[in-house]
């Protein structure tokens, strides 16, 4: 997953919740290296060990050894081996967590608002950081200069925007819909709600583009810096109470549509349908705001309704 599996130093502006991965206990893993089944668990085993050794094979169930113990099997239980032998960081979710019988698209959601939040507060600590040296380098070289970093945060907003637009307008064009043909006028509030959005995260945007020809250091450089922060911290907050406030009033009220499971998957595929960009260009950095076990769930989900193709595509932009 990108930055997720490297051990070369980053800024803890840069650090996702994967990697603190310590262990160097040695993992074998042989399989088809296309295959999407040998693709998802060499990412479960990326997560838990800095030593995995793959092996390709023709074999289309993939094996997974660990000392001289072999195993091979379902995604489940292959998963469930490789959190007995490595518990942390956890792969499994616990029933409690996912809810067992939670609508499907209520989980991938809910995850959205995981990895959005996640990035929302990594660019609030960043633009904190960048106030507090007022134009300074920051010693890390992967950084490069003051007007090179102002791009690297320029570029990460924008593909935080872009999750940010896709989520909101998947919500509008499939969750929200459902909900209101079982009550009209249930989804007004958040509806508009993301029609106030749109306009403070577009500004953001725009005093991040006017940040970047400013004269770094100067007095107008740090008094707009400090205003991109105040204005990101506001953000994060409103983003939160609004992701609370559809978790605890609307999202629970999917489970009175009593959806069958062909209809579940039908609407978890339209869903992400409609996020072209998150689930193409931009998955690897939408997954890097889960925690691993959050991860593997999104991918869960994702298997269920895609095909084989897309499903392994979508796996190598993470591992490569």
């Amino acid at each position: 997953m990108g930055n997720c599996f490297t051990s070369s130093k980053q800024s803890m502006t840069e650090i996702a919740p994967c990697d603190f991965i310590k262990s160097a206990q040695a993992f074998r893993l042989y399989g088809d290296p296309i295959s999407s089944f040998t693709l998802y668990l060499h990412l479960a085993l990326l997560y838990k060990t800095r030593a995995l050794q793959f092996t390709p094979t023709d074999d289309p169930i993939p094996v997974v050894q660990f000392g001289p113990e072999t195993v091979s099997g379902s995604r489940e239980m292959m998963v469930r081996f490789i959190d007995e032998k490595l518990p942390q960081p956890p792969l499994m979710v616990a029933v409690e967590e996912g809810g067992e019988t939670a609508v499907l698209v209520v989980k991938m959601v809910a995850l959205q608002h995981r990895s959005v939040v996640w990035h929302l507060e990594r660019m609030v600590r960043w633009s904190e950081d960048l106030v507090t040296r007022g134009g300074r380098r920051n010693g890390d070289p992967t950084m490069g200069s003051a007007r090179m970093e102002a791009r690297k945060f320029g570029k990460s907003y924008s593909q935080l925007l872009e999750v940010m637009v896709e989520h909101a307008q998947m919500e509008e064009r499939v969750v929200f819909p459902l909900l209101e043909t079982a009550e009209r006028g249930l989804c007004k509030a958040a509806n508009e709600e993301h029609g106030r959005d749109l306009p403070v995260m577009n500004g953001i945007r725009e005093d991040i583009k006017s940040i970047g020809v400013l004269d770094t250091g100067s007095h107008d450089y740090r008094e707009a810096l400090r205003n991109l922060s105040t204005r990101l911290k506001s953000l994060l907050e409103h983003s939160k109470e609004h992701f609370q406030e559809e978790e605890r009033d609307l999202l629970p009220l999917m489970e009175a549509l009593e959806l069958g499971k062909d209809q579940q998957l039908r609407v978890l595929e339209q869903c992400i349908d409609v996020m072209q960009g998150t689930h193409s260009h931009l998955f690897s950095f939408f997954v890097e705001g889960l925690l691993p076990r959050e991860a593997m769930q999104y991918l869960d989900l994702i298997i269920s309704c895609k095909e084989e193709k897309l499903v392994a595509s979508m796996l190598r932009r993470i591992i490569e």
